[in-house]
């Protein structure tokens, strides 16, 4: 059976014989690429294609690709796109050509999901680590223009993964260091950094936030079964639901400790991102096989990918607008 886990602790631009038997016998649902796996167009099709004969399936292939500080492949192979809150300033067009013609670039190297669109709301206060990386400073700007951008990844043939579920918007602290704690009341929540999840909720795939919300829970969203059940019942989701990543020290405890968590608290998926292989046992040990809602709703995200259309045209376009360089 499938694991209940997305492996990324691939550690060069080749896959290894160590993790490939790794690979063959924990049988993670999909796999996340990052900058240290990216070399020439070539090695990285080679590398797509290996990590799916490991696993002997058209698995799909993850990367945190967005623009601006995010984005794991980079010039000269690839373009180096701006960040999405600068890019959304450009109009609708703009965002759409953005993540068409960047998820254009993926699927050419075997990558099929792209961790964006971004549906915080972006504050004055919003950490750095994520405020330019947000698509509005208002639910209205952020719902429009998210829906959009999924729009646009789909049509390039690329599965979108809305981030950060429920809303990560008013994190003043970066949850790759530290736990980021927000005390606003629930009403004003449901109002403002939860709405743009609420109304893209038929997105097929989304990930969770390592925050906490006082007005729900002392423990951090990926891990509290009220969150979860949160965002299943109230906000509408019934995609797939993976963790952020598992190593970010906004967590405690030990891997194995962490994945029980997450998986108990309902997350269909735990995203394991730089972990050893060592650690990688642990993960897959604590989380076992996907459920069978967890299988549905991979399912229906996979069905979704497709052809990618034409893109005749698109850059010149996206760079009349001022949104490429």
């Amino acid at each position: 059976m499938t694991g209940a886990t997305i492996l990324g602790g691939i550690s060069g631009p080749d896959l290894t014989m160590a993790e490939r038997d790794f690979f063959r016998s924990a049988n993670p649902w999909g796999f996340i690429l990052f900058g240290r796996n990216i070399d020439t167009p070539d090695r990285l099709r080679r590398l797509t294609s290996d990590l799916r004969d490991a696993v002997g399936r058209d698995a799909p292939i993850l990367i945190d690709q967005e623009g601006g500080r995010v984005q794991r492949m980079r010039a000269p192979h690839w373009t180096d796109w701006p960040a999405p809150l600068d890019q959304a300033a450009l109009g609708d067009r703009a965002i759409w050509l953005h993540h068409y013609l960047l998820g254009q670039e993926l699927r050419e190297m075997g990558i099929d999901a792209d961790c964006a669109p971004v549906l915080d709301i972006a504050r004055d206060d919003t950490h750095p680590f994520l405020r330019n990386r947000c698509l509005g400073t208002d639910a209205e700007t952020v719902i429009r223009l998210g829906r959009i951008a999924a729009q646009a990844l789909l049509a390039a043939g690329v599965l979108p993964i809305v981030k950060h579920m429920p809303g990560h918007g008013r994190a003043r602290v970066d949850s790759h260091k530290d736990l980021p704690v927000v005390d606003a009341p629930l009403a004003e929540l449901e109002e403002t950094d939860f709405a743009p999840f609420r109304a893209l909720a038929d997105l097929p795939m989304a990930m969770t936030a390592h925050i906490r919300f006082t007005a729900l829970d002392d423990a951090p969203a990926t891990a509290s079964g009220t969150v979860i059940r949160m965002i299943r019942d109230h906000i509408g989701f019934d995609g797939l639901l993976m963790s952020d990543d598992i190593g970010m020290q906004a967590l405690s405890g030990t891997m194995a400790e962490r994945t029980s968590a997450i998986i108990g608290a309902g997350c269909d998926l735990v995203l394991s991102c730089n972990e050893t292989l060592s650690q990688m046992e642990e993960i897959v040990a604590a989380a076992g096989a996907m459920t069978a809602d967890a299988t549905r709703r991979g399912d229906a995200a996979l069905a979704l990918r497709q052809v990618p259309g034409p893109v005749a045209g698109l850059r010149d376009e996206l760079r009349a607008l001022g949104g490429l360089a």
